[in-house]
Order: C-alpha cells, then structure tokens, then sequence
C-alpha cells in the first residue's frame, strides 16, 4: 500500500505539468486581453492611432506578452528568463503578480483559500449526511410512499440550478420579510456564530447539487446488495436490520458511490465559483470571476492551478479509499 501510495504521488507531478500547460494555453486563447483593455480605454479619452500603436508595444512588453505562447509558460514556470534577465515561476515558489492589483497572485490565493475551503467543506458534509442516510432509507423502504417522496426529491434536487436556487433564496426572503444572508465576511476565529450563519444557506445550496446525484446511486447500489446471497443468509439467521445493513451491505454498497462523489466534486468546485459571487463570499470563485473579466491571465492561471491540484488530491483519496473498502482492489 505504501508503495502505491508514492507511485500515486509521484504521478501527480506531471499531471500537474501537463493541467498547468492546458490552463496556461486556453487562457491565452480567450477573445481579448488586458492589452485591449487597456488600448480601448485610451481610444475613448482621443489618443491618436501613432501613440496607440506605440502603446501597445509597451504594454505587451511590460506584461510579457511579447513573447512565444512556450516563452510565456516557460516564464510561469520558471524555466526561462523574465523580461529582466531575473528567473522566477512556479519552481520557485512564485504565482507570478496580479496584472491589475500589482500584487503577489499566491499572497491572493492564501487569502481566499480558506473561505472556498471552508464553504466546500460544509457543503459535502452536508450532501452526504443528507443523500446517504436518506438513499439507504429509500432502499429499504422500497416502492413505498416515503421512497417515492425521497426519489422526488432526488429529481428535484439534479433538475433545479444551484445558481437559480441561490438567487431565488437571496431575492425572495427580502421581499418577503426583509431578510438577506450576511454579507460581511466574519472568519471563524473571529466569532463562530456569524461565520456559520453567513456559510449554512450558500452552503446547503451549493450540497444540494450533488446530493441527488449521490441519493439515487446509494439507493440503486443498496438495491443491488440487499439481493445478494450473503444478505439473505444474513436475514435468515435473524440478524438486526441495522446490523444487516452497516455490517454486511453499506460498506459494499459504497463503493460506486465513492466513485460518483469524486466525480461530483469537480462540478461543486465549478458551482462554487457562482456561489460565491451570488452570496457575496470572498472566496477564489470570486476573485476568478473577477480575474476573468479583466483578463488578469496570472491570478485566473494560478487559481485554475490550485483547483487543479485539489481535484488531483481528491482522486488520489478517492483511490486509497477503495483500498480501505475493499481489499480485493489493493495492489
């Protein structure tokens, strides 16, 4: 297992080189850059076309982007030169500055990270103390009304936008009795309370998204063990329904549904992007979409990194939990 585990890690370097690549690439494809910006807004104050041109000479010099798409990455990186003649990237410890803050991207991301984190965090929790316990229900209770009920709410949960059911929350309570979640930022070590309560409505929303997803495969999963032989065996000898199902059914049935919450992070990481925006967290969702709509390429390519990274990790833990369930698939 140990050995696995290096050989895991060890992969996990040119992944990285290779998501790093492709991030670095698209963003640099996106219509538009901070040199345009930049060009148009002296266009409207009536600079002339010669002074323009001579502008955006400087511009993509002082920006770097004067250079090769692989000149520019091998900059990142920190394999190739700056402009300066000075070498600084990624190798050694550097995300590059902001092109419109002027300020360090990692020092940025440091400051945001936690409130993303936090905010993902209580969101899984929730999903899976929700959609877990209730799937195992529904499994048990088969074709029944509350199964039915439970099914419903699974379709509910998969058919309506966590974007849509975020703004709906934050409009409507407003209108109605003048109510609006927080929107001063209050960290944990500050005062508990207000923390929570800014993070429990954005997070439910955002848990939501994937508990659907997570219910109906924990329900179709305890269908298929329940039949199994070693589960009947298990009733005939009068054994407990509980004992039953956590001693001899849950911990086979889990598996596939390991699989799926792996695979429903990513999309909660992408819905905590527009979380955040909507409920006003000061979290990397939102300094990306910020990022993104100046074309600020240092700050949008180190957040993209560091999801990266977290997806990375996450299937890694994904794997090892395999090994934990079920020994047959330890190498």
């Amino acid at each position: 297992m140990r050995a696995y585990i290096i050989r895991r890690l060890l992969l996990t370097f040119p992944t990285l080189f290779i998501v790093s690549f492709v991030i670095f690439a698209v963003i640099r494809f996106m219509p538009g850059d901070i040199v345009d910006a930049e060009i148009s807004q002296m266009q409207e104050i009536g600079v002339s076309q010669a002074s323009l041109e001579q502008a955006r000479g400087e511009l993509m010099k002082k920006y770097g982007l004067d250079v090769s798409i692989f000149a520019q990455y091998g900059r990142w990186i920190g394999v190739y030169p700056q402009a300066d003649s000075r070498v600084s990237g990624l190798l050694q410890g550097d995300f590059g500055t902001s092109f419109r803050r002027h300020t360090p991207v990692l020092r940025d991301i440091a400051i945001r990270w936690p409130v993303t984190l936090e905010l993902g965090l209580i969101a899984f929790i929730i999903a899976n103390l929700v959609s877990i316990p209730i799937g195992v229900y529904s499994a048990l209770r088969q074709d029944t009304i509350s199964d039915y009920l439970v099914r419903s709410f699974a379709i509910l949960c998969m058919a309506v936008p966590s974007f849509w059911l975020g703004t709906m929350i934050v409009v409507f309570p407003s209108l109605w009795w003048g109510y609006s979640p927080p929107i001063m930022y209050t960290k944990m070590t500050e005062d508990l309370f207000e923390n929570l309560e800014m993070f429990f409505v954005p997070s439910v929303v955002l848990g939501l998204a994937m508990t659907g997803g997570t219910m109906r495969m924990t329900r179709t999963m305890m269908l298929e063990v329940l039949r199994q032989d070693y589960v009947r065996t298990a009733w005939a000898k009068g054994l407990r329904e509980r004992a039953v199902v956590m001693r001899h059914a849950l911990k086979n049935a889990f598996i596939p549904v390991i699989t799926l919450i792996g695979y429903t992070l990513p999309v909660m990481i992408g819905g905590a992007v527009i979380i955040e925006q909507i409920f006003s967290l000061p979290g990397m969702g939102r300094l990306l979409i910020d990022a993104t709509l100046t074309r600020d390429y240092t700050v949008i390519s180190g957040i993209m990194l560091v999801f990266g990274l977290g997806m990375v990790l996450i299937n890694l833990a994904v794997d090892l939990t395999y090994g934990i369930l079920n020994p047959k698939v330890r190498p």
